[in-house]
């Protein structure tokens, strides 16, 4: 069963990649471009240049549209509004590719337990989020995984180096990472605070030196935007506050909570999506839609999180369960109670689906089938 989908796209022809059509030869063959009939001769034919027809533009990030649908004569309507997507293989194709790029990028090497410290932090599974949105970002915008590969793989040892460090006794002291002992459990907290140290500077390098084919000013824009977002208006801001919001620390409501979770975790997601979406060429209208999106989606990530450490036992999360509840931390369960949490999980994870409204379907799919692996996770 064939199925031809179509999706308008607003993509300014300055900034903006798409088949040029010159000026010119639309008025030859419409000496009248404002009239209503050829507006709806233009959508039926799905041509995105609207803006150098009509001489205006959506406004910005938060234009909706529909999505049309073109059938084949031997299908109904009712057979094409639901576009079929195996996310499950595709996780599972994706999570070995960036594994296989992982374990390339960082091999054994002197000083051993430096290096053996660095990989059983970085090669020990996980669900690769931030990776997978950095690739799917970047084919969303029409670029190729080869080309957002070293930077998904560099977001994940930059991912990597936060929990080594969340997990040492002066953070928030947890023995249990992905269902084995912590870091400095194992190799001792000086050498995990290192091997910290080492990830986070690999990771940068990686992006510079294994990016290839994309040009220079969009790696250094990437490079650019990480920095940023993992740094002290991003993750490290969200730590901070996080810290100070634990038992004896300073009163925290809604707002408060919310930036916490924006910075220490929604920010890691966003960097991972602009990202991509960067490297693949996508113009400012795109980047804002995926920052939007990735804001969306972080939080919804941190919001369930909360609620499955309420839910769920250790041997379940992989993690030390209740520890959040135990230490006075606060969460949104502890604000809103469980129910209202899922409530506003869900809000977020409507709120991250319209940003990619105006992308083509297709190429959306694994970006909005993620939104439901997010929301209904059980660990």
């Amino acid at each position: 069963m064939s199925r031809t989908t179509v999706i308008p796209s607003f993509r300014h022809p300055k900034r903006c990649r798409f088949p040029q059509i010159r000026r010119q030869n639309l008025t030859q063959n419409h000496p009248s471009p404002t009239p209503k009939k050829l507006k709806q001769k233009f959508l039926e034919q799905n041509l995105c240049h609207w803006p150098e027809v009509f001489g205006w533009l959506p406004p910005p990030l938060t234009h909706k549209l529909h999505t049309p649908i073109r059938f084949t004569s031997n299908q109904t309507p009712d057979q094409n509004q639901k576009l079929v997507f195996d996310f499950k293989a595709y996780m599972l194709e994706k999570i070995a590719a960036v594994n296989a790029a992982l374990d390339a990028a960082l091999p054994l090497r002197h000083p051993a337990k430096l290096h053996e410290a660095m990989r059983y932090s970085l090669l020990s599974g996980g669900k690769r989020v931030c990776p997978i949105v950095c690739l799917a970002a970047c084919r969303l915008v029409g670029g190729e995984d080869a080309a957002a590969m070293p930077s998904a793989c560099a977001l994940e040892m930059i991912h990597a180096m936060s929990l080594i460090h969340d997990d040492l006794p002066c953070m928030d002291d947890d023995d249990l990472r992905r269902g084995r002992p912590s870091n400095h459990k194992v190799f001792g907290e000086p050498a995990a605070v290192l091997a910290g140290y080492a990830l986070i500077a690999s990771a940068f390098e990686h992006i510079a030196t294994a990016t290839e084919g994309v040009p220079a000013e969009r790696t250094l824009r990437v490079i650019g935007e990480v920095a940023r977002l993992i740094g002290a208006e991003g993750v490290v801001a969200g730590q901070v506050v996080d810290l100070r919001s634990g038992g004896g620390g300073d009163d925290v409501g809604l707002e408060k909570l919310e930036y916490i979770h924006v910075h220490k975790t929604a920010a890691a997601v966003e960097a991972a999506a602009v990202a991509g979406a960067v490297l693949g060429g996508a113009c400012e209208e795109e980047i804002g839609n995926v920052r939007i999106y990735a804001r969306r989606a972080g939080l919804m990530f941190q919001v369930v999180d909360d609620v499955l450490d309420v839910t769920k036992s250790t041997e379940e999360l992989g993690k030390t369960a209740g520890k959040d509840v135990a230490t006075g931390k606060a969460t949104y369960p502890k604000l809103i109670g469980v129910e209202k949490s899922r409530e506003v999980a869900e809000n977020l994870k409507r709120e991250a689906q319209e940003q990619l409204l105006g992308f083509e379907r297709g190429r959306a799919a694994p970006l909005m089938a993620l939104l439901d692996f997010i929301a209904y996770r059980d660990k």
